[in-house]
């Protein structure tokens, strides 16, 4: 490694992994796991979706740590970078200065101390409490923030595609309940959840809760008379490097954004800056696509979440504002011997191999005939027509675990309009305040079992996958309609075939 010393810095745990590197099972294929999974495999064969990572899929049992598992297909001498990539996931940072140079640098402001600490056991974050319980944070949730422009510098600024937004002038691009000692944090976030009930066709009722945001306990003084908010959960970490692997021209041609072919679905992509190519390209990470690759969407999360800096973001007083006097003048963590950054590239291409290569896990019960009728439904009520199940990618040396997969994340990774129920009414690059990017569904039924306080939806406000449904507008509008005229029983099946994947 080009840095000396850096493999004794990482934590006492990398000797550990090192045992565990050694001791680690091979992980068979999927190939191979369906002869000996089906008892049936000659008469009635596992369908392919059965693996939706091809042959990256973890096909053993997991339990609450299905989405911690390296691709299956990963070679045996690639496993320690994975190892250390998920010991620097995890890691606690703390606030510079520290003797301990490659762990310092934490905020001055932030969310969290790790990644873990929002990806908890890298699944889906969770909606605000709504006891607003004094001694929480939001952690597993943030608050994107923005104002509109302001001149014709901010509105150049966007119309070239070189921001997604223009910040608040004195909170930034975040809200952030946490500091380090000596610096104010920016406020607390308090949630109030306004309840509404759907009746379904057959009688039950499900109870739907909106929720409203304030920020309050201001440390820098007033909010922007402008201030848009957009709260977002963290998301399941599973497929990245999968869905990063798709060619641009399998997402864009599925676009249709006047809705020509007369559907009612008109998806569109969004464009976003690439700082590494220091051009406008795809976007395909992210609630709404405002993240061109994995590895700008690490180090912005490092940047803003944790307020490390790095390669792409190398402020390292992360989102300190002008206006935070105290914030900007504090000791930061870059060190010259580490490239005068906080998290060197060591640490983060360690981190997005790590993130390239979380597995999806194998489904369960894929040929049982419910969850089969299920699909069918999936099908011919059109949640296809977002939800794309497959794509077939394309051969790639330079990232083999990827490469050739036959995969099926149920997306098509575009912006689609979802009504004024779920918008947050703040644009991000070319989407609307009501659009949001189609998420995965691969481990979609594993939510619950990964966390129990996980939710779905962007901002975590749907405790169950029949109240996620029941949210969606817009475009998908009369989908959710025909969910709700169903027989109780198709429902069921329905429910079953998305807790499947």
């Amino acid at each position: 490694m080009p840095f000396p010393g850096f493999s004794i810095r990482l934590t006492s745990r990398f000797w550990v992994l090192l045992g565990c590197i050694a001791t680690s099972t091979v992980a068979i294929s999927p190939i191979a796991v369906h002869a000996q999974q089906s008892p049936n495999a000659v008469n009635s064969p596992l369908p392919a979706d059965a693996f939706p990572g091809g042959d990256t899929t973890w096909v053993k049992k997991t339990g609450r740590s299905a989405f911690t598992h390296y691709s299956a297909n990963m070679a045996f001498e690639k496993r320690m970078d994975f190892k250390l990539g998920e010991a620097l996931f995890q890691r606690m940072w703390v606030a510079a200065p520290t003797r301990t140079q490659t762990t310092d640098g934490l905020g001055p402001l932030y969310n969290s101390r790790s990644c873990l600490g929002c990806h908890v056991r890298n699944g889906r974050g969770h909606a605000l409490d709504p006891k607003n319980d004094p001694d929480r944070a939001a952690v597993a949730m943030l608050l994107r923030l923005s104002i509109p422009p302001q001149n014709d510098a901010d509105r150049d600024l966007l119309a070239s595609g070189r921001a997604n937004s223009i910040a608040d002038p004195v909170y930034g691009h975040q809200f952030q309940e946490l500091s380090v000692p000596g610096i104010p944090a920016e406020g607390r976030v308090m949630v109030n959840y306004d309840d509404h009930v759907v009746g379904l066709s057959d009688g039950d009722k499900v109870t739907l809760h909106k929720p409203e945001y304030k920020l309050t306990e201001l440390a820098y003084g007033p909010l922007h008379n402008g201030l848009m908010i957009s709260p977002r959960i963290a998301p399941q970490m599973i497929g990245l490097g999968l869905l990063e692997a798709i060619p641009a021209a399998m997402i864009t041609d599925r676009a249709d954004p006047d809705d020509a072919n007369g559907d009612g679905i008109s998806g569109r992509a969004n464009h976003v800056w690439n700082i590494a190519e220091q051009k406008v390209t795809l976007g395909r990470f992210g609630w709404k696509a405002g993240m061109p690759t994995l590895d700008q969407q690490n180090k912005n999360a490092m940047q803003f979440d944790v307020g490390l800096s790095n390669t792409l973001y190398p402020d390292g007083a992360g989102d300190c504002t002008d206006a935070q006097t105290l914030c900007r003048e504090a000791q930061n963590g870059n060190t010259p011997e580490f490239e005068d950054l906080e998290a060197h590239s060591v640490i983060t291409d360690l981190i997005l191999y790590y993130t390239r290569n979380l597995a999806p896990p194998a489904r369960a019960d894929a040929n049982a005939p419910d969850i089969l009728a299920g699909k069918q439904i999936f099908t011919d009520l059109g949640c296809a027509s977002c939800h794309r199940p497959s794509y077939q990618l394309p051969v790639n040396t330079a990232h083999p675990e990827q490469s050739g997969q036959l995969i099926w994340p149920y997306s098509d990774l575009l912006l689609h309009d979802m009504g004024d129920g779920l918008a947050d009414h703040r644009p991000e690059a070319q989407a609307s305040g009501s659009e949001w990017r189609t998420p995965p569904l691969w481990g979609l039924g594993r939510t619950k079992e990964i966390d129990s306080r996980a939710g779905f939806l962007h901002d975590g406000r749907a405790n169950t996958i029949l109240e996620a449904v029941l949210w969606h507008g817009g475009e998908a509008q009369q989908a959710r309609d025909a969910v709700i005229n169903l027989p109780r029983a198709d429902r069921s099946k329905l429910i079953a075939f998305l807790k499947s994947l």
